[in-house]
């Protein structure tokens, strides 16, 4: 059975950064099948870690097809697991996860709502986020002012922000009037604020934002904010391989059949086998997430 590197299998179960775990590490606060662990250990699948009174069994990397929700994110959350001022998180409304934990695959600040990605691998969660892997995020944006052809021309050739030039790989004017007038816009990376301040480099403002792609996953009109919906098998699949990430679909498929398993028999009233977290169920709802036909502008 092979083995990696403690930090390395902890990262990718989502407890946090390999830098963030070296250092629980050299502050003895992280054990290993009841031993203090030190740097330089490694772990196989099976393992028993605990870290805080928290119980992680390491899971076998080359096998566990990774779980992704897709969460529709309401203006007002914050994008951290927890929050000084006691604002609700987006984690507050996810399904519980057994030894492991959802990590967010980037951010979007207080007042943008839209999709979020989560999965319960780090390592999935780091390759969707590094700008290297560029991945598209769309996003919906409500513009007020006068936007003129020169603008949407600057915004695709780049504007230059505090932290270096930014652009827009695509504009789409998606229709309104005056003040509500909106854009979709698509982006290759996700610096902070980074749509806002592009807008607002060419003297305009944004009203409302909403994020309603990342990759090739898009944010159904269904889907109602504060909820979250699991990916396909299938689907999680497409999604990793965009970022290098193979898995086989005959494993997919059996670890489609545990869960389907496990949730029978806890509807059954049995004793649940050790699996992972059931499923959220589907909502409907009127919101619309308006798109017109794509053109590419400038």
């Amino acid at each position: 059975m092979s083995k990696e590197r403690i930090q390395k299998a902890l990262a990718r179960q989502g407890l946090g950064s390999r830098r963030q775990i070296e250092i629980w590490i050299k502050q003895g606060e992280i054990q290993v099948n009841d031993k203090v662990a030190t740097l330089g250990d490694q772990v196989k699948a099976g393992d028993v870690v605990m870290h805080g009174g928290r119980k992680i069994i390491i899971r076998d990397a080359t096998k566990k097809l990774p779980r992704v929700l897709m969460y529709h994110k309401p203006e007002g959350e914050v994008c951290s697991r927890s929050d000084p001022e006691g604002r609700p998180t987006i984690f507050d409304n996810l399904p519980g996860l057994k030894h492991s934990r959802w990590v967010a695959v980037g951010r979007l600040d207080l007042n943008t709502s839209g999709l979020i990605l989560v999965t319960d691998d780090g390592e999935l969660a780091n390759r969707l986020m590094h700008p290297s892997n560029q991945m598209e995020r769309e996003y919906a944006v409500r513009v007020l002012g006068t936007v003129s052809d020169e603008i949407l021309k600057q915004l695709t050739q780049g504007v230059q922000l505090e932290d270096g030039k930014a652009r827009f790989e695509e504009i789409v004017d998606s229709g309104g009037q005056g003040a509500n007038h909106w854009y979709h816009v698509v982006l290759m990376e996700g610096r902070n604020r980074e749509v806002r301040r592009m807008w607002e480099a060419v003297g305009l403002k944004v009203s409302r934002l909403m994020r309603v792609r990342y990759g090739n996953v898009i944010l159904t009109k269904s889907q109602r904010p504060g909820k979250s919906r699991e990916l396909s098998d299938k689907k999680v699949i497409e999604l990793a391989s965009l970022v290098g990430l193979e898995y086989e679909l005959e494993q997919a498929e059996s670890d489609a059949s545990k869960r389907s398993k496990a949730a029978y028999m806890q509807s059954a009233g049995r004793p649940k086998a050790r699996s992972r977290s059931p499923r959220t169920g589907r909502s409907k709802n009127n919101h619309a997430n308006k798109k017109s036909p794509r053109k590419k502008t400038g």
